[in-house]
């Protein structure tokens, strides 16, 4: 990755805390990132990486403040912003809301987490979690909560810690999918996936290893299972805890969870999605002032409303925008994934329970009127 440096500034360019990681890039050139993005937003071309000389600028905007990060090499990009969107996670779970008045009211605490998120210009310890065991803070004063670093720095599980105990031992597992679907006004689905994530909020003592097995079509494939319904998973994305050698060689999920909400894994499945809701609308034109539009959905809801409006006459024909659905249905998923298993093994033998919950929601979900 090797970014050289990281800067915080306001919306005026001004720097408001910066730290320098390697030492090869002069710090006063983010003198020269405001000046070419002013000419970037009057030309109406804003790009998220900029040069001058052989310095590259890679920023994002934040509420009211850009993180940039400098570099003088030919760095992984999408890594650099990976670093940065982690920076605001990281500043959101310390300060509530990140904006300029928290980074000037938190300057301490934002010195020692810039200096263990990142070393030499790579990343080192970017979970909250791990980071609120020795980086504390109440109001503006930053405590060393302990002398020791904890193992969770140096141990190769570092996204949990050691001694963790619960009376109940519990694992709730949320199977949650996005539908994102646009229909023309003739009922023909024009594009649809579909987005999911498997998120867990785990309550169980020590260091236990879970295995978790899901009807994964490539998983089938390998094992010769041809029996039930089947999922072909695109695009999955891993929690840093999952073994992804396992994985590659035999479709297993084995982890150590971290304590407490994570989500595992994401996915997207590219496929013809039917769409579960359907809604035709009507608007009629009485008058120049009078507009009245009802809306149906399926057999069962029907809104009528009327509008008095001034009394204006265009001729122009006026466009429509789709109609945007927010829906949410419980437990159903519309591609049909399941959670086959989940295994949880610890060497005191305690028995677990594992909890499994699917919802389904509306993502992206447009239908198109009728102009």
């Amino acid at each position: 990755m090797s970014a050289s440096a990281v800067f915080v500034l306001d919306l005026k360019g001004k720097v408001l805390i910066c730290r320098n990681y390697k030492g090869d890039v002069d710090m006063s050139e983010i003198d020269h990132f405001f000046t070419l993005l002013m000419q970037q937003e009057e030309e109406g071309l804003v790009c998220p990486v900029m040069s001058h000389g052989n310095v590259h600028f890679l920023w994002i905007k934040h509420s009211n403040l850009y993180l940039v990060a400098t570099t003088n090499k030919n760095s992984n990009a999408s890594l650099v912003y990976a670093f940065l969107y982690k920076l605001v996670e990281v500043f959101t779970e310390y300060f509530k809301e990140l904006e300029e008045e928290s980074i000037q009211d938190n300057f301490v605490v934002v010195y020692e987490l810039l200096d263990e998120l990142m070393d030499f210009g790579f990343p080192q310890t970017t979970d909250s979690k791990i980071l609120q065991e020795y980086i504390t803070q109440k109001g503006n004063k930053l405590e060393v909560a302990k002398t020791k670093v904890p193992t969770t720095v140096t141990n190769a599980v570092s996204w949990r810690s050691e001694g963790i105990k619960y009376k109940k031992n519990e694992v709730f597992i949320d199977v949650i999918e996005s539908i994102n679907v646009l229909v023309n006004a003739n009922g023909s689905v024009m594009s649809s996936d579909i987005v999911g994530s498997i998120k867990l909020k785990t309550m169980l003592s020590g260091m236990p290893e879970l295995r978790l097995g899901l009807n994964d079509r490539m998983l089938f494939a390998l094992t010769g299972r041809d029996k039930g319904k089947s999922v072909a998973m695109e695009d999955v994305k891993f929690h840093q805890c999952v073994r992804l050698s396992r994985f590659e060689s035999d479709r297993t999920i084995s982890f150590i969870p971290p304590d407490g909400e994570s989500e595992l894994m994401s996915y997207r499945i590219n496929t013809h999605v039917k769409p579960l809701i359907w809604i035709e609308s009507v608007i009629e034109k009485f008058s120049h002032s009078r507009v009245e539009i009802m809306v149906k959905g399926g057999k069962e809801f029907l809104m009528r409303a009327h509008f008095g409006l001034p009394s204006v006459e265009n001729h122009e024909l006026e466009g429509r925008p789709p109609i945007t659905v927010k829906f949410e249905i419980p437990y159903f998923t519309v591609s049909g994934i399941q959670v086959r298993y989940m295994k949880i093994i610890e060497k005191s033998g305690y028995q677990a329970l594992p909890w499994v919950r699917y919802i389904t929601q509306s993502g992206d979900y447009q239908l198109r009127t009728n102009s």
